[in-house]
């Protein structure tokens, strides 16, 4: 099957863009887990953090900022 003229280049964009995509982590707030019950990690210091933010901890787990509170962040 030959492909339109407009969608041949359009494939070749996007392979270009798809082979030179780079992922950057930035890690822009640490915090200090206070304590951890029922699957809940409270930490402390991440004052910028919006509810829906994945968070990685120090051992690779991860999770979902949820409950955001004055003192603390709830984390699962």
């Amino acid at each position: 099957m030959k492909l339109d003229p407009g969608a041949a280049e359009l494939t070749t964009l996007l392979e270009r863009r798809i082979t030179n995509y780079s992922t950057n982590l930035q890690v822009d707030e640490i915090g200090r887990v206070v304590s951890v019950g029922d699957g809940i990690a409270r930490v402390y210091g991440l004052n910028e953090i919006q509810a829906g933010e994945m968070v990685e901890f120090a051992s690779g787990v991860k999770g979902i900022a949820l409950n955001l509170e004055n003192e603390n962040v709830g984390i699962v």
